[in-house]
């Protein structure tokens, strides 16, 4: 191979050039700051590092589902139904035509009560090796037959032990035992964002498992059950997922799926379950006594809105506003009072009514607990001692009254004396006080607080009305600039109500 030397000289002068020009650049591009300079005198804060998201790979729950799956069974029921008038229409079966054509006999067979037997299809946990398995009320209501169907393909019938409509839990027994169960977890310590699987029997599809994450919790006022402290999931829930399981990471029964949001009757998204803390205690009860034994405060409570925070001097508008304490309750004999603000009961922070509620029907009964209430804009904390939640707690209905506040904060309502005869009416106990709502008139600040006909009118601004003239004579001291605060009595339920200025 002959060395060629013009080439050689060619590719020097080449490199020679090219190591320049990569020189020059640098240098340029700092003096213009076309680089990242850690001196370049830059007045913008660095932008914070996101959050790391711990593992480098999707999380791998197969061990979870192999260790949780034999525990969750699929349940179905058969009840019979009883219907009147057979296949006719009604307006067939009086019609003398129908009668002549047919044959009175005939017809009368149709008018006959005729029986149908129907099925459906649930979930539910085994929580005891013994035979005791959680499901909804509903997967279990009316059911003349109750069916299990274990993993490993055993079939028992189930016997209910008890159930609690106002959770919507239900506690069935089989005969069976050394079964497996899921272990209990603490669903108070979810988080918002946590994984979680949902295990059932959707549409009759044996151990189906859906994974998603905790979407919210604490979901109270869905119109599903009386108590609501619903854990919210976007894990796929569909029918027949009812009564099954809610496990998180570690394999831990958090919750008991129970209903889906849905304007198709199929999954979107929004699946709600009874938290498994709220589940243990109503299994524990059903089981040791046959029956839920709630705790019981005895007051009646509201939510705190933006205008009633600013009216008691509240910066958040958090915590359980007290608009009536029932006579002989724990709430009386603790000193807590109308108008007092529940903050904190039992070392738990109350954020809403809901919570108060709940934590209080799960308070175990004769035990004492400290609550802490913001009274008159101070903190108060007080002790009481939980009784048992009475079986039928009585509420009084409705008032009325009537008065006129032209030019002042509660202009645009009418009112009227309470007369014996119209508490008598309303079902009011004797010697009910106040002012009743006749007139309310729209677009007026009074309609815009909530203010409705019918309602009592017992207080405004902390003090009493007991007649027309009260309530002429505090009203005139109103301007309409005035914020304002009734204590107003709805069908037996006292209310807190701002009005705005």
């Amino acid at each position: 191979m002959s060395f060629d030397r013009r080439s050689f000289k060619v590719g020097i002068i080449a490199g020679v050039f090219l190591v320049t020009g990569v020189l020059a650049g640098i240098v340029f591009s700092s003096r213009f700051d076309w680089l990242p300079s850690a001196v370049s005198g830059s007045t913008e804060a660095p932008l914070a590092a996101a959050p790391v998201i711990s593992g480098a790979t999707p999380p791998n729950f197969v061990p979870v589902v192999k260790a949780v799956m034999p525990a969750v069974v699929n349940i179905s029921t058969t009840r019979t139904v009883r219907s009147q008038g057979g296949d006719v229409p009604s307006q067939f079966q009086d019609d003398p035509f129908f009668h002549q054509f047919f044959g009175d006999e005939f017809a009368h067979r149709f008018q006959m009560p005729r029986e149908r037997r129907e099925s459906s299809l649930g979930s539910g946990v085994i929580v005891d090796s013994a035979g005791y398995l959680i499901t909804n009320n509903h997967v279990v209501a009316k059911a003349d037959e109750i069916k299990v169907l274990l993993n490993d393909k055993r079939e028992f019938i189930g016997k209910v032990v008890g159930t609690d409509p106002k959770s919507d839990i239900a506690i069935v027994k089989i005969n069976a035992k050394d079964l497996p169960v899921i272990p209990w977890g603490d669903s108070d310590k979810l988080d918002v964002g946590e994984y979680v699987l949902a295990i059932g029997n959707p549409f009759g599809l044996n151990q189906t498992v859906t994974q998603g994450i905790v979407s919210a919790v604490g979901r109270a006022n869905v119109g599903i059950a009386d108590y609501e402290d619903f854990i919210q999931t976007d894990a796929a829930i569909n029918p027949g997922n009812s009564g099954g399981a809610l496990v998180n990471t570690r394999g831990q029964l958090v919750g008991i799926n129970t209903a889906i949001f849905s304007r198709s009757g199929g999954y979107m998204g929004i699946g709600f379950a009874v938290p498994s803390n709220m589940t243990r205690a109503v299994m524990d009860s059903l089981i040791k006594s046959g029956k839920v034994v709630r705790g019981w405060l005895g007051v009646s409570i509201q939510e705190v809105t933006p205008e009633l925070a600013k009216q008691f001097g509240m910066k958040e508008n958090k915590g359980a506003l007290v608009s009536e304490v029932i006579p002989s309750s724990p709430a009386v004999a603790a000193g807590i009072q109308s108008g007092d603000i529940i903050t904190a009961f039992n070392g738990k922070t109350v954020d809403s009514p809901s919570i108060l509620r709940n934590t209080v029907a799960q308070t175990p009964v004769d035990s004492t607990v400290k609550v802490a209430v913001l009274r008159d804009k101070k903190s108060v904390t007080l002790e009481v001692k939980i009784s048992e939640q009475p079986k039928d707690i009585a509420q009084a209905e409705g008032e009325t009254a009537q008065g006129d506040a032209k030019g002042t904060a509660l202009a645009g309502v009418e009112v009227r004396n309470l007369t014996p005869d119209i508490a008598r009416q309303l079902g009011l106990p004797a010697g009910t006080a106040g002012v009743v709502v006749s007139g309310v008139e729209p677009g007026s600040a009074v309609e815009e607080a909530g203010v409705q006909e019918g309602d009592v009118i017992m207080e405004i601004n902390r003090h009493p009305v007991r007649n027309i003239v009260d309530f002429k004579h505090m009203s005139g001291k109103l301007s309409k600039k005035d914020s304002t605060l009734l204590l107003v009595n709805r069908r037996g339920r006292k209310l807190f109500l701002a009005l705005k200025p």
